[in-house]
């Protein structure tokens, strides 16, 4: 389990949702989660990113579509790639952070000793199309809030 699923999990209890997990760890793991979402068709769904997801992001995406299955991303990409939001930080963030990590490292820094550090902005983005593919109307203060809106 990821730090990332433990808090989703957390947010779950609070909200009174269920949570079923379906991990996904090797390449044919995700036709089982398809397969059981196909059984057991959730009301949303939320991806938590990693390379086996994004590398068949497009399967699950098309999935989501398909089977009209709300669905929310960590990552902005998904959402210009057809999902319908997401929420978390820019791989741009991301890569700059590294970039000074390397830098501090180059320069002689020992890199057990360099802090952790979290993303420090996190981003909204919203896929009108795709919410009017699944017949969804959004809340007005959602897309407000928003920090891109794709129309």
């Amino acid at each position: 389990m990821t730090l990332r699923y433990g808090e989703v999990e957390r947010a779950a209890r609070v909200l009174h949702v269920t949570v079923q997990p379906l991990g996904v760890r090797e390449p044919e793991d995700i036709d089982e989660a398809l397969s059981t979402m196909s059984r057991e068709r959730p009301d949303a769904l939320f991806l938590v990113s990693d390379a086996l997801t994004n590398i068949n992001r497009k399967r699950i995406l098309d999935f989501a579509a398909t089977h009209h299955i709300p669905a929310m991303y960590e990552f902005s990409y998904y959402v210009r790639d057809g999902g319908l939001m997401s929420y978390g930080p820019t791989m741009d963030d991301m890569f700059q952070r590294a970039a000074i990590y390397v830098d501090k490292i180059l320069k002689g820094a020992k890199p057990g000793e360099l802090s952790v550090e979290q993303p420090t902005r996190y981003y909204l983005l919203v896929n009108l199309q795709t919410a009017k593919t699944l017949d969804l109307t959004l809340p007005q203060p959602l897309l407000l809030r928003a920090d891109e809106v794709i129309q």
